[in-house]
């Protein structure tokens, strides 16, 4: 199906932020000023990711043909997707306007 790579990174990166988050509230729970200073390292992380973009991406030819790459490569997995579901909804709607058929596939 390709693609499936960048999915697992994805999974990956998700499982990472949730068990982070989970520890996070743990801390917090912990007691009044440790809360307090993870809730504002939090915020400075999140304030410091937005000043990490540099202007000059928007200008550089090379970093914007592999941002558009990237894109491409995510965009073909979801139409590939997208061509799965579709086959999958075709195969159900048949199923469910033959009900007869779908349950005994040899009286045909």
């Amino acid at each position: 199906m390709g693609g499936t790579g960048e999915n697992d990174k994805h999974e990956d990166e998700i499982e990472k932020k949730d068990k982070k988050d989970k520890k996070e509230e743990k801390d917090e729970e912990g007691g009044g000023k440790e809360a307090e200073k993870s809730k504002d390292k939090k915020k400075k992380k999140e304030k410091d990711g937005k000043e990490k973009k540099n202007p000059e991406d928007k200008t550089d030819p090379a970093k914007l043909k592999l941002k558009l790459e990237k894109l491409d490569t995510k965009m073909q997995a979801l139409v590939a997707k997208r061509e799965e579901i579709l086959k999958l909804l075709e195969e159900a709607e048949r199923g469910a306007a033959n009900p007869s058929e779908a349950t005994h596939p040899l009286a045909a």
